[in-house]
């Protein structure tokens, strides 16, 4: 790996790695077998940690083919002891742990694959984080950036982050001319000494507050997108107070993008007369129509206006239209699955919080039968009864979450008793609440898993949730008309 030192240019992690010649790589798992792999290459010695004992990690062997020592099991951190590491930790690890904020004492230096990305990128790197819409937003840039370039060998596009392949292994493929479209979670910003060189805040609303210490935390997290000197355009979406509210206190250039107003910043994003306009140093450009965004919901005309603004220097509108008549969405993202009988079936298992659920369910523009389940992350579930007041039909409820919601079904009723509210099923497994969604609807009805909840109470990920959700509906046997 030819690694290009070059004096001018701020690189602390890579400065501590070829200064210290050893790696923590804190969580051993599919998705750090590439870093463990580049370390190795550029002839760093890593140790591998995980909490899990050695028999229930499957890719053990093939990080100790690489040359990496393993710790697992009880007393895995322990190695840190010795300080003087580069310490790579997964991110859903909180990086004050005991051990962690003791080895840095004792010289280590905190870092993350992502950061050391950064360093090592020489392309332009689009950021896009938020509570809401980040992937959606992060691919529609990739596939926008792919359609524009599409005809040139000398411009690549890649994407990764939070989704997709991991980059760092592939960094000494990119040049200047080519482009990195990183979703980046507060997760993977909190200790970030770097920003992109464009970011994107889609909005911001509490979550992850079972991991973080609380919102002031989060949105700091979420800051770091913007907050340091590589960041040369930032995107704030001007419909949430939060982030607007941040693009307040951001003295560099910024665009805000709104679907509800028209921003009175000198560059922005907005809807008028049904047509997605961009002003840019005072000058309007039409670019596309509303109604040629063919995934529903104004959340999507946000995700497109988002995008819009981060690629507005190197796409034309031609481009942007041809994607948005084409793009049918993300996978577990209000995805069309199937009609059986006249009821429609959406896959939606991404929505981990009420805010999700809000947006999805309240883009169909009338009330869908939901599917509700999963562990609550100690949010507060009013906003989820009241969203169910305004859009559901009925819900069919299962998962860890269930009394917590009744319990805030019943507070609503009794706080607003003139209020309409839909009929609650609960269920003790999710393939009886998944098929009652079907055996309980009318011809003409729409019924969408938007669980509202995070899938840790039964599944691995959002995505095995999803994937089994359509293969139950998949399974459903269609009634026949043999009359």
């Amino acid at each position: 790996m030819n690694i290009d030192r070059d004096p001018e240019r701020a690189r602390p992690a890579l400065d501590a790695l070829f200064r210290l010649k050893k790696a923590a790589v804190l969580g051993i798992g599919v998705s750090n077998i590439p870093l463990i792999g580049f370390l190795r290459e550029i002839g760093i010695s890593v140790t591998a940690c995980d909490a899990k004992p050695e028999d229930s990690i499957p890719q053990l062997q093939q990080i100790r083919e690489l040359g990496a020592v393993t710790c697992c099991g009880e007393g895995y951190l322990e190695p840190l002891n010795d300080g003087g590491f580069v310490i790579f930790r997964t991110p859903g690890m909180r990086p004050d742990l005991p051990e962690i904020k003791a080895s840095v004492l004792n010289g280590s230096v905190l870092s993350s694959e992502m950061e050391l990305f950064f360093e090592l990128c020489p392309a332009r790197i689009i950021g896009v984080t938020g509570s809401d819409g980040k992937t959606t937003t992060t691919t529609v840039i990739e596939k926008i950036l792919r359609e524009e370039f599409s005809g040139r060998k000398d411009v690549s596009v890649y994407v990764g982050g939070n989704i997709g392949t991991p980059l760092l292994p592939l960094v000494d493929r990119m040049t200047e001319r080519d482009f990195a479209v990183c979703e980046l979670s507060s997760f993977q910003l909190m200790t970030m000494n770097d920003s992109p060189d464009i970011s994107v805040v889609t909005n911001i609303t509490p979550n992850h507050l079972n991991w973080h210490t609380g919102m002031d935390e989060y949105i700091a997290a979420k800051s770091n997108i913007f907050s340091h000197p590589r960041c040369t355009k930032a995107i704030f979406c001007g419909d949430c107070k939060e982030t607007l509210k941040l693009s307040e206190g951001h003295n560099g250039r910024k665009v805000v993008f709104s679907a509800l107003t028209v921003p009175d910043t000198s560059d922005a994003v907005f809807l008028r007369d049904g047509i997605i306009i961009l002003r840019e140093k005072g000058k309007e450009t039409p670019v596309i129509s509303a109604n040629d965004i063919i995934i529903p919901g104004v959340h999507n005309i946000k995700n497109y206006m988002a995008a819009i603004a981060a690629t507005s220097e190197f796409v034309s509108a031609q481009t942007v239209r041809k994607v948005a008549s084409t793009f049918g969405g993300v996978e577990h993202r209000c995805e069309f699955v199937r009609e059986i009988n006249g009821i429609r079936f959406y896959n939606s298992s991404i929505d981990s919080t009420p805010s999700r659920t809000d947006v999805t369910i309240s883009s169909f523009g009338s009330r869908v039968n939901v599917i509700v389940c999963g562990r609550n992350k100690n949010l507060d579930l009013g906003p989820l009864a009241e969203t169910l007041s305004e859009n559901a039909k009925e819900v069919f409820l299962t998962g860890e979450s269930t009394d917590g919601v009744l319990a805030a079904a019943d507070r609503f009723r009794a706080e607003h008793p003139d209020k309409y509210f839909p009929a609650v099923h609960v269920y003790g497994e999710f393939d009886e609440a998944v098929k009652a969604s079907y055996s309980l609807s009318s011809p003409g009805d729409t019924v969408v898993l938007s669980p509202s909840f995070t899938s840790f109470d039964r599944f691995r990920s959002y995505t095995e949730r999803g994937r089994i959700f359509k293969e139950i509906i998949n399974s459903i046997e269609e009634k026949r008309n043999n009359g």
